[in-house]
């Protein structure tokens, strides 16, 4: 076990903080942290952990690598990372830290852009990056993934065993990170969500106990959308399926800001109800070598089991006149590069930049909601604006394999909803006044987006949240499930050890 001088206990005699800094949130019980209790802490972690983990202090290159996030707003602060080798490690290191007062924060490819991280302000950091594993049972119908797995290694491992599994779009987060929110994923049409594919799960409760769970226990309901508030999923069996098409197309089409009437009035007629094999997505952004003055609007239309996009769905786009269009063909794996989101794609990398999302659900594409929120957009990230990098994202996913499993069988509520929208607002970091304009900025665009809709719920999805949605907005505004996430959290977590990402109210 690697171990590294401690470098920071300048502040032993403060307070673990709360875990958010809005009284809308539960605040874990307090408990003072003296320089020999943490000293006693970490010597005591270090001597029960398995030979192969690792322990870093801030200061350290590994510390700094490990905990570096791909959103540099309201990062968690720790005073020691923990590199587990086994599931009895994080079982070990719960147990000793929630001894001794300090609370603990789970992960693995640091995307999370949630604020309610920021909560954190010591610690003990748990990567699971060495829980990287897949391994496919004998019969082909299931798999078991470590805790710590990224989410290209799923696919390509699976792919090269002829199965598949639902995963997160994006190829360098974790597979549980987004699952643990739900998680949309380039198969849901046919399988429903990351979260609809679990069979069974090893997990650290806040106790720290290790326990495995599956359909017979009651927080089985709980972690199949709000995951992260109950306990560190060390491992994960899932469904896998054999691949039944090897071939995937996409055609992207660049239009111009004078066409989002048209483009997203033919978004609504043609892609109310997509088949489910298609995906549609779009984003806005700069791209000043095809116009220098207003963000364009690229525009991806993806096919499942084809080599060319069927025209029925393109043809109605190329009518309106893009600027631009482009046909690729290849396989399930490029479907990450195609989108802009595979591993070495710029928004894959650790910039040091912030990058909060505004999300929120919709059923069909309001057009004048559509074209107000596009002027606003443009406007704020044009020129020279600190804004100028940024996305607004629309994601459409064929929902039939969603809709198939009953609503009130998981905690992810929004199973209804059509359209996932968010704008992306990436920026330097500058200060405060700067984080407050992003946020002004992203909570107007996503306003107009909610009265548009004509609703007045906000349905957000966690794995996108800025942090002051609320749990309603997270979870879901029904009172029992709010009444059931509330009795489930007093029973396993009661001392709110695991409330760092999107609380639980």
């Amino acid at each position: 076990m690697r171990r590294f001088p401690i470098a920071l206990l300048s502040a032993c005699s403060r307070l673990v903080l709360g875990a958010a800094q809005s009284a809308d949130f539960p605040v874990p019980v307090q408990f003072p942290i003296h320089c020999n209790s943490t000293a006693s802490l970490f010597r005591a972690l270090e001597a029960s952990l398995s030979p192969d983990a690792a322990v870093f202090y801030p200061g350290s290159e590994g510390f700094q690598t490990a905990t570096k996030r791909w959103s540099e707003l309201e990062s968690p602060m720790a005073d020691v990372l923990i590199v587990p080798a086994t599931e009895d490690d994080v079982a070990k290191t719960v147990r000793q830290a929630h001894e001794y007062g300090f609370p603990v924060l789970a992960f693995n490819g640091v995307h999370g852009s949630i604020t309610t991280l920021g909560g954190m302000k010591r610690g003990v950091a748990i990567s699971l990056r060495q829980l990287s594993s897949v391994e496919v049972a004998e019969d082909g119908k299931t798999a078991t993934i470590g805790g710590g797995t990224a989410s290209k290694f799923v696919t390509d491992t699976l792919w090269e065993a002829g199965k598949q599994t639902v995963t997160g779009t994006c190829e360098c987060v974790s597979y549980l990170g987004p699952a643990l929110g739900g998680g949309h994923g380039w198969l849901q049409g046919h399988h429903g969500l990351v979260a609809d594919q679990f069979t069974s799960m090893n997990v650290v409760l806040a106790s720290g106990e290790l326990r495995t769970i599956n359909s017979s226990s009651d927080l089985w309901w709980a972690v199949k959308g709000a995951g992260q508030n109950f306990g560190i999923v060390t491992s994960v069996t899932v469904k896998a399926y054999d691949i039944e098409h090897t071939d995937w197309a996409i055609e992207t089409l660049i239009f111009s800001g004078d066409s989002v009437e048209a483009v997203y009035e033919t978004a609504n007629k043609h892609f109310s109800d997509l088949d489910p094999s298609v995906i549609n997505w779009s984003y806005w952004l700069n791209m000043p070598e095809v116009d220098p003055d207003r963000p364009v609007i690229l525009f991806y239309i993806i096919q499942e089991g084809v080599t060319e996009v069927d025209p029925m769905y393109t043809k109605p786009f190329r009518d309106i006149g893009p600027l631009s269009c482009e046909a690729k063909s290849g396989t399930y794996r490029d479907l990450a590069t195609w989108t802009g989101i595979a591993v070495d794609s710029p928004p894959c990398q650790k910039a040091g930049l912030a990058n909060p999302r505004f999300p929120m659900y919709l059923r069909q594409y309001n057009v004048a909601a559509q074209r107000e929120v596009y002027d606003i957009f443009a406007a704020e990230v044009g020129g020279d604006s600190p804004f100028s990098a940024s996305l607004f994202m629309f994601e459409a996913y064929p929902q039939q394999g969603v809709r198939a499993v009953d609503r009130e069988t998981t905690a992810f509520a929004f199973r209804d909803d059509s359209l996932l929208a968010a704008p992306l607002l990436t920026y330097a970091p500058a200060g405060k006044e700067r984080e407050d304009e992003a946020k002004r900025i992203g909570n107007k665009l996503r306003n107009i987006l909610r009265q548009g809709s004509g609703r007045e719920e906000l349905h957000a999805y966690v794995n996108y949240a800025y942090g002051d949605e609320n749990s309603k907005g997270w979870y879901g505004h029904e009172p029992w499930r709010q009444d059931r996430l509330r009795e489930l959290k007093r029973k396993y977590d009661p001392k709110y050890r695991f409330s760092f990402y999107a609380p639980v109210a």
